[in-house]
């Protein structure tokens, strides 16, 4: 069995998870992430002093019971609605609910808030002028995601980013 990877956080921490990001990892995982195990991963690291989580809500009961569990766990939820849109030609409604601006603006508001590091659990590309933003202010970043899940953008940040797979760190 191979040592699990630890984060080194260089000072007071927020993490940012964009739960429908995560949520479609469970393809390449051979477990899906579970809310209540990572909440308890990242309660093992003093410096972190929020876990922002982001998804969105409906009025499907399942979902509704899924937004109060988290709040339940501990996380700090951000929520807005979800929009379905119809894919063309086809009967079919997908799910939509994008979080980057609300992440972002939680990011410029840890910066008030004298954060140091800054984690996030996504894997989405749109995030790349983030990273970069706080590697220039010398704020830690590190970017979880898993195999087949980071965008180039990401990628070609050759200095100041720390990234690695959810799996590393996690028995999943």
């Amino acid at each position: 069995m191979s040592k699990k990877q630890i984060l080194k956080l260089k000072g007071k921490t927020a993490v940012f998870i964009d739960w429908a990001n995560v949520y479609n990892w469970r393809k390449s995982l051979k477990n899906e992430v579970d809310p209540q195990g990572l909440f308890d991963f990242l309660k093992r690291y003093k410096k972190i002093k929020t876990k922002n989580f982001y998804f969105g809500k409906d009025k499907h009961p399942k979902s509704q019971k899924f937004l109060k569990r988290i709040e339940k766990i501990g996380y700090k939820l951000y929520t807005k609605d979800v929009k379905y849109i119809h894919i063309e030609k086809t009967d079919i409604f997908q799910r939509k609910c994008d979080f980057d601006i609300e992440i972002c603006m939680s990011v410029y508001d840890c910066l008030d808030k004298d954060f140091d590091s800054f984690v996030f659990l996504s894997g989405d590309g749109d995030f790349a002028p983030v990273y970069e933003y706080l590697i220039e202010k010398n704020k830690q970043v590190i970017v979880i995601y898993t195999s087949g899940h980071l965008g180039k953008e990401v990628l070609v940040i050759k200095k100041g980013i720390y990234r690695t797979e959810i799996n590393k760190l996690l028995d999943i």
